[in-house]
């Protein structure tokens, strides 16, 4: 019996306004999805940490000068170590951002960002992303979820979230050890204790197996940068497209919904 497609596309949330390159994988899908019929599924890998993920590129209207925004979050150890879907929004940062913007994008896109709702950040930018009309039709898989978690397969390289500091980070187990990146060559140690599968996310290089695990996709649309480091014999099952091109991938998509 012939399985209906599965249509996939994985991304870290990035940016309020999603970067081009998330745009060019949401087209590539649903121009796949008017070939082969099937369902569209978007991988939201909120588990990682790292705040320069939401960093995005917006070019001011009158200048065309390139300006770097992105989202201030409560504190020190969230904005390094906590991953996105637990990063929490400072509570100024959304009016201070609305009154920038009016340099960078129309009104409209503008109204879209006041009357977007959410506490985190992978939150924000999910809602932001079905605000543009970004993901009419998609099934959202989230990384942070702890059913798909309980779901994954096991896999030798994973993070763990646990408590530092009073907050929850994303720390790498390796040796039997916690560890925080703190940048370099430099790592802090955190204490030992004992974890679930709840609490694990996986590596860059564990992250296709332990997704399709849950997912069973058909066709998965890798970026440039996925090509080289996708492990494709982890899901030989997996038909790989190349997500189609688009000018300037890096800065932000911020343009009116059709």
């Amino acid at each position: 019996m012939s399985t209906a497609p599965v249509i996939c596309f994985g991304q870290q949330p990035c940016g309020f306004f999603p970067r081009r390159y998330l745009f060019a994988k949401i087209q590539t899908a649903r121009r796949l999805q008017r070939e082969l019929g099937g369902e569209i599924v978007f991988f939201c890998h909120d588990s990682d940490h790292d705040p320069r993920e939401t960093r995005m590129g917006l070019r001011h209207r009158k200048t065309n000068e390139l300006a770097q925004l992105n989202f201030a979050v409560e504190n020190k150890v969230q904005r390094k170590f906590s991953p996105l879907f637990l990063k929490r929004i400072a509570a100024d940062w959304q009016a201070r951002t609305a009154l920038q913007l009016p340099n960078y994008v129309e009104s409209p896109l503008i109204e879209i960002f006041k009357n977007t709702a959410a506490a985190t950040v992978a939150d924000f930018c999910l809602e932001m992303y079905r605000g543009l009309g970004l993901l009419d039709g998609v099934r959202i898989a989230r990384s942070g979820d702890s059913a798909l978690r309980r779901a994954a397969c096991a896999v030798s390289e994973y993070f763990v979230d646990v408590p530092y500091e009073g907050e929850i980070v994303r720390a790498r187990f390796a040796n039997g050890m916690f560890q925080l990146h703190e940048g370099g060559d430099s790592f802090m140690t955190l204490p030992s204790a004992p974890f679930t599968k709840e609490q694990i996310s996986p590596t860059r290089d564990t992250r296709l197996r332990w997704m399709q695990s849950v997912l069973h996709c058909t066709h998965y649309i890798a970026g440039a940068g996925e090509q080289a480091y996708l492990r494709q014999e982890d899901a030989p099952e997996i038909a790989f497209v190349c997500r189609d091109t688009i000018d300037r991938p890096d800065e932000a998509y911020a343009e009116l919904p059709n």
